[in-house]
């Protein structure tokens, strides 16, 4: 792999022959194929990018975890389109879309922002009293990831089961396998993780913030604010901030999900989306 630069492009695909251009930007851990689902959707009228965000998937891997040099790297695939478009960012992403709104929002038609606020997140410890509210194991995550003993590892349900422990939902467990991947080197099949996860275990406290906008900068374009029911990750108290930085936001609380919402509910997400983007291509 190799250190990313600002000459370093990301890793894309895209979905759909013509029609207004919709991008995808995944959450920590993720990839662009995690929208595949999503995408197909909206493709038969929409070309559907989907993007690999730096240290992820097939794109670069890098010497530091930073959001604005991951918004440039974004806006620079964005730039290459030579139209606006709608861009759709979760978790990780939802914050690099943010940042990337603020700082170059001519090339944007809409946003949507899945599951995140523009606020700094705990390491530890959860934003609220609620002795159900979901856990942000990320560190837990990384630590089972490491451990697992790629050189004697035969199967990807031996993998599975060495990931149960830390990581009980199965959904989860299939979502960061699929960064588990094996390759042939020398000669040999080896195994490996598509993700940089020193990289990510050394700054996942830089992840947990949102870098502050340029002074009194606004996205005053549409934007959609897609929240799972059951997640805290946005709270009615970031309200304040999402409309102060977003004063066009429309917030939509998904029942029956938690964090990952295009996952737990693709079918409401997909409508709801679908409504979003025709308002904004109008």
């Amino acid at each position: 792999m190799t250190d990313g630069g600002n000459d370093e492009r990301l890793a894309a695909r895209t979905l759909g022959e013509a029609g207004p251009r919709v991008v995808f930007v995944h959450g920590l851990f993720g990839q662009g194929k995690n929208w595949t689902t999503i995408a197909k959707g909206l493709s038969e009228g929409h070309r559907v990018t989907l993007l690999d965000l730096p240290n992820h998937g097939h794109s670069p891997w890098t010497e530091r975890v930073d959001y604005l040099d991951m918004a440039e790297l974004v806006a620079a695939e964005l730039a290459s389109f030579d139209e606006p478009v709608t861009l759709v960012g979760h978790s990780m992403g939802g914050k690099v879309a943010m940042q990337l709104a603020l700082r170059r929002p001519e090339l944007l038609r809409g946003l949507v922002v899945v599951d995140i606020a523009p606020v700094e997140y705990p390491l530890q410890g959860g934003r609220t009293d609620d002795a159900d509210e979901e856990a942000s194991p990320f560190e837990e995550f990384i630590a089972a990831m490491r451990a697992v003993d790629l050189d004697s590892l035969k199967t990807r349900d031996e993998a599975d089961a060495a990931l149960r422990a830390a990581v009980p939902s199965r959904m989860v467990r299939s979502f960061l396998l699929q960064s588990l991947v094996r390759e042939d080197v020398g000669g040999e099949q080896t195994w490996g993780w598509r993700l940089n996860l020193e990289l990510l275990a050394r700054d996942l406290g830089e992840l947990r913030r949102f870098p502050d906008p340029p002074p009194g900068a606004t996205y005053d374009g549409p934007v959609l604010w897609i929240a799972g029911a059951n997640s805290h990750y946005v709270l009615p108290g970031d309200r304040e901030r999402m409309d102060e930085l977003f004063p066009m936001t429309r917030l939509v609380r998904v029942k029956n999900a938690g964090h990952w919402v295009h996952s737990e509910q693709p079918e409401i997400f997909l409508e709801t989306l679908r409504r979003f983007l025709v308002q904004v291509e109008q």
